[in-house]
């Protein structure tokens, strides 16, 4: 289950920020993928988005650019010439959503200066790749998780698939200790922050190891962003305080909820993961609600998205509170929490201190139980 959202999570670069940079790291892909030739094309993507193409000529390719930042990338071989890879309409959790899905004949490699060569008898993904240190490094970080990976579509429920979560983000982490400053080690930080949030206190000495030169990059900026976020949200720390408006235009502040434990939970419409984990959040306000415990749910949506969002709160069933700015992840709440991605949640005790964060599934309840008796 699940295997189109994780393959949306760890899409090369796709949770990086793409400021627009002055490139500084010049990279050669040399290829030789069989025999083949036109129509057949191979793409380069960065993220999601394609940036370079070639045809196969007896089946040799190359692409040479530069990028701001040694970051990974795809290669996906088309045969035909046509790059399928894109958003596509999925059945996901028992509803229709939109989501990303890679062309099958793809291989991941990292975009570092150096030549790095590609080379198989038929096909992309059977390829073999060799190149310098960085592409060692990424090589060793995908042996890492190969493991991980193929437990996922074996996973027959989310607390399953939760737990898979939990030990990619170790995995990642783990990598990060070990190799402090490679590049391929800024990318692990962000993956590890997609599977599972980490705590403050986890990552913010990993960060500090890195290069200076990395944590000067647009994603290394992002990454320091979202720690700063992290710092103000630690376990033990005061909630930040913040006003919103529900949708029928009432104005709702978090220190009204004070002499109760409340759950701030930070979700959106459009948000995939968000909608399939809403139902365990009405478990949770249902087995807990009259017990001196709330939800407050803060919408992600933009104004673009209001009649959206308040069709969600009915389609998915949340009686409890709702409040947005309608400025998606440029609100001022998203920025004062550091919410980077979503879902995400923060269970606040009565005096205003946070004592739990990023519960999924059955830690919801497991996690109130421990708190209110």
């Amino acid at each position: 289950m699940n295997n189109y959202l994780l393959g949306l999570l760890l899409v090369p670069g796709l949770a990086l920020a793409q400021t627009q940079t002055t490139a500084t790291y010049p990279y050669l892909i040399k290829g030789k993928i069989g025999q083949l030739n036109a129509p057949a094309k191979v793409y380069l993507l960065t993220g999601i988005q394609p940036t370079d193409s070639a045809t196969l000529r007896q089946g040799r390719f190359e692409f040479k650019g530069s990028t701001p930042f040694p970051q990974s990338a795809t290669l996906v071989l088309e045969r035909q010439g046509r790059l399928q890879s894109g958003w596509q309409k999925k059945m996901l959790g028992g509803k229709m959503a939109t989501v990303y899905v890679e062309s099958p004949d793809r291989i991941h490699l990292f975009l570092a200066p150096g030549p790095v060569a590609v080379t198989s008898a038929d096909s992309m993904r059977t390829a073999r790749l060799t190149g310098g240190p960085l592409t060692a490094d990424y090589l060793r970080l995908n042996e890492v998780i190969k493991p991980i990976a193929k437990k996922v579509n074996s996973s027959k429920s989310q607390a399953e698939f939760d737990a898979i979560s939990k030990e990619y983000a170790q995995a990642y982490l783990n990598f990060v200790k070990a190799h402090p400053t490679s590049w391929v080690s800024l990318e692990a930080l962000q993956y590890a922050r997609q599977m599972n949030s980490p705590q403050y206190a986890e990552v913010a000495p990993l960060y500090a190891a890195l290069t200076p030169a990395q944590r000067a990059s647009p994603p290394g900026k992002f990454y320091g962003e979202m720690l700063a976020g992290l710092k103000a949200t630690a376990i033990g720390a005061q909630a930040p305080a913040f006003t919103q408006t529900t949708p029928d235009g009432k104005q709702v502040s978090l220190v009204d909820y004070r002499g109760k434990y409340v759950l701030v939970d930070f979700w959106a419409s459009w948000c995939t993961p968000c909608r399939a984990e809403n139902p365990n959040v009405l478990k949770a306000y249902e087995a807990f609600k009259g017990r001196n415990f709330e939800v407050l749910g803060v919408s992600l949506d933009d104004e673009k998205g209001r009649e959206k969002w308040v069709k969600a709160i009915a389609d998915d069933h949340m009686p409890w509170t709702q409040v947005s700015e309608l400025r998606g992840f440029d609100g001022t709440t998203a920025q004062q929490y550091g919410i980077k991605s979503i879902p995400q949640n923060f269970l606040i005790d009565p005096s205003g201190r946070i004592v739990a964060s990023n519960l999924r599934g059955d830690d919801i309840q497991a996690t109130l139980a421990r708190f209110i008796k």
